[in-house]
């Protein structure tokens, strides 16, 4: 019998002439030569741009030329940031929100990353795409509305330029085990995965750096740096969030974009109760925000359909009070894993109706990336995965290859935000998802961390 998946890996073959017309295949040859230095600028000098600039700075191929943000505080951290590593600061964009664009206007630039509020993500692509910047590295979600998603599509096309988004969990030591695993076929054919956002962010969305503390300010600076942002999302709308933790590798895990892609998806949101219990324990009835109405309901579930006939579960969960989880499911013909309680079974090596301690498996298949790179990762943030996330990126860019997580990827994982928010105001209807590829999904090959360079 033949499979969609045959059936679409035998016409890829036929049709790989079609393949060469793919916008990502229009840049240039890759460069064989890896070691010139990448001249890089940093929009959005938080904590997640320092984060950033302390793994670039660490490199001997990156020269960070110029910065950008309108917070003094940022600046003033990121300054010492410099200074600790030894580096002068580089040039300084500020003043005004769009400071940036002169930044932009900078001739030296190979690739820029953005670490800025998500609504800034997508004007801020937009712009370096119009500016001529080849590569470009965004801080999740690509944008807020589903035209953002075809806007920066469109105009990367456009461009021949690529845009990546720098989705470290993808990269987790775990996570890449359990793909080698999925490649290896451990787990049989994978029918069913779940993923999510499960965090409680309830001290992060009301720090309000008050003094005397108010809610959440016992989860300091950064928390109230984020706060000034995030917290507005929770007031205004209702649906997943923030979906690529979760979605963003188990898509790799079954070929998305590759031969399989979304099809539908259908949310629904629960009451909302935590945000403002939260906020009557914390500072009183008295509090402002005690008159504050949320939106985002306190769990947002999501099922997605895939073509190749899989099942996505996943789950938005960031006002109540819980343990962190993404809570990954793995699941196939001949067994599953599970992230929660950190358990593997496979038909046949495990014993009968008893988990495997999860660590086992790891070791064993431990992906040929982490074997590789893994003393490059100490202190690099999040368990190591931030090295992988930015060396992809730059290795990238070195080469003018294309990235490892494109702008499909991005713009497929994003719009998760948008098409729940539509699914659940329609009372939770299914909601068709775009195809971003424009076809092109049957054709392209999967090479997300199959060799062990980048």
């Amino acid at each position: 019998m033949t499979t969609r998946r045959d059936f679409v890996r035998n016409i890829g073959l036929t049709a790989a002439g079609l393949s060469l017309l793919h916008p990502n295949n229009l840049l240039a040859t890759p460069d064989p030569t890896t070691d010139r230095k990448i001249r890089l600028a940093i929009i959005g000098a938080g904590f997640r741009g320092q984060n950033h600039i302390s793994l670039a700075l660490r490199r001997t191929d990156t020269e960070i030329v110029a910065i950008c943000d309108i917070d003094d505080r940022m600046l003033q951290r990121t300054a010492n940031v410099f200074k600790k590593a030894g580096k002068p600061m580089p040039k300084v964009f500020t003043g005004d929100p769009h400071a940036y664009r002169k930044l932009l206007e900078l001739k030296e630039l190979d690739a820029i990353i953005i670490a800025t509020p998500w609504e800034w993500h997508a004007p801020m692509i937009l712009d370096a795409l119009a500016a001529g910047i080849k590569y470009i590295g965004t801080e999740v979600v690509l944008g807020i509305t589903l035209q953002d998603h075809w806007d920066v599509v469109h105009a990367a096309q456009q461009q021949k330029a690529h845009v990546m988004m720098l989705e470290n969990v993808c990269y987790r030591r775990d996570v890449m085990a359990v793909l080698n695993m999925v490649r290896q076929n451990v787990f049989g054919e994978i029918v069913h995965l779940q993923g999510g956002y499960q965090h409680d962010l309830r001290g992060i969305k009301f720090n309000d750096g008050s003094n005397p503390p108010g809610p959440g300010a016992e989860f300091g600076d950064k928390a109230f740096s984020e706060a000034r942002w995030r917290t507005e999302h929770s007031v205004h709308r209702n649906g997943d969030l923030y979906p690529t933790h979760g979605i963003g590798p188990v898509a790799m895990m079954i070929d998305i974009n590759r031969g399989n892609r979304f099809v539908s998806l259908c949310s629904f949101s629960s009451k909302t109760r935590g945000l403002h219990e939260y906020i009557l324990s914390k500072g009183g009835p008295s509090h402002p925000s005690a008159r504050v109405n949320f939106a985002l309901g306190d769990v947002v579930t999501t099922n997605i359909k895939c073509a190749n006939g899989e099942t996505i579960l996943l789950q938005h969960d960031t006002n109540l009070p819980r343990p962190y989880s993404l809570g990954f499911r793995v699941q196939g013909t001949k067994g599953l894993w599970m992230d929660v309680n950190k358990s593997i079974y496979v038909e046949g090596a495990s014993k009968n109706d008893e988990w495997d301690q999860a660590q086992i498996w790891y070791d064993k298949y431990d992906h040929p990336l982490w074997r590789r790179w893994s003393k490059d990762t100490e202190n690099a943030g999040h368990g190591g995965m931030d090295f992988f996330v930015l060396h992809g990126f730059i290795e990238a860019a070195k080469r003018n290859a294309p990235t490892p997580m494109d702008v499909y990827d991005a713009a497929a994982w994003s719009a998760i935000t948008p098409l729940s928010e539509s699914s659940v105001s329609m009372g939770n209807e299914r909601v068709d998802f775009p195809d971003f590829t424009s076809g092109q999904w049957m054709y392209r090959k999967n090479d997300f961390a199959r060799g062990d360079d980048y």
